[in-house]
């Protein structure tokens, strides 16, 4: 009955303004704690040293509330997203040969997988490291799997931060893009999505430690994680918008 009527609860009012504005309030929230856990959190508890205690209880007291918050502003992100494509009338009809949809077919992928290494990586490893840090504090023996767990978390936690960039920059390419809206020709359509596929795919593989030089710190494109302070991820995350810009660049015309 809402959906027949004219205004916010119409549907062209909730596709094209009401679960946008949900979907980019939630999204403010994910990658604002995003960028708390990577930017602020992993280098200041790393300067915590041999204070152990301080450091569990700033675990157990701080980043599970923060893990919390993070990790539901991730789903509802992502479901926003799917209701905004499910409601908004013929949404797919032009096809990927549109550069618009393409754009916003790759910031989905992206989101998609970001979503899943929140639920999948990160949480489903720091569940071990908040329970080893409130048994420690309790007086019990620390867990030997913790800080491999606090790895896994850590290496898709930058993987997700590398991944935000390029993924708000197709999100907005879709209705503000200067190139928004062409024709690509089949071998254009063919090639951005193979680059931009391979690019996500080696990421994502690298991020899940399933390359030959694993979680190993600085070892192979580990080194985008790792390295002095945050400087590496910044890095990365910019090159990575970078390649995508140039893509769309070549391959939108």
């Amino acid at each position: 009955m809402l959906l027949a009527v004219d205004g916010f609860f119409s549907r062209t009012g909730l596709s094209q303004f009401g679960f946008r504005w949900i979907h980019i309030f939630f999204g403010i929230a994910w990658i604002g704690l995003l960028y708390y856990f990577n930017f602020v959190q992993v280098p200041a508890f790393a300067a915590f040293g041999d204070e152990a205690k301080a450091r569990n209880i700033a675990i157990d007291k701080l980043a599970r509330k923060a893990l919390w918050y993070f990790r539901w502003a991730a789903i509802s992100t992502f479901v926003t997203g799917l209701l905004i494509a499910g409601i908004t009338k013929d949404y797919w009809t032009a096809g990927l040969k549109q550069s618009s949809l393409s754009a916003i077919a790759i910031g989905m992928i992206l989101g998609t997988i970001m979503m899943l290494n929140v639920w999948g990586v990160i949480w489903r490893n720091q569940k071990v490291v908040l329970a080893n840090a409130a048994n420690v504090l309790a007086g019990g023996q620390a867990d030997p799997n913790a800080p491999a767990a606090g790895r896994k978390a850590m290496m898709a936690s930058r993987q997700n931060t590398i991944f935000s960039l390029s993924m708000l920059y197709f999100m907005v390419y879709k209705s503000h893009g200067p190139l928004s809206g062409t024709l690509m020709s089949g071998s254009k359509t063919a090639l951005f999505w193979i680059i931009a596929l391979v690019i996500i795919a080696v990421l994502e593989v690298n991020a899940l430690g399933l390359m030959p030089w694993k979680a190993t710190a600085n070892k192979g494109l580990n080194i985008i994680y790792d390295g002095k302070g945050v400087q590496n991820p910044m890095i990365a995350m910019v090159s990575l918008s970078v390649v995508f810009l140039i893509m769309t660049e070549i391959c939108f015309r």
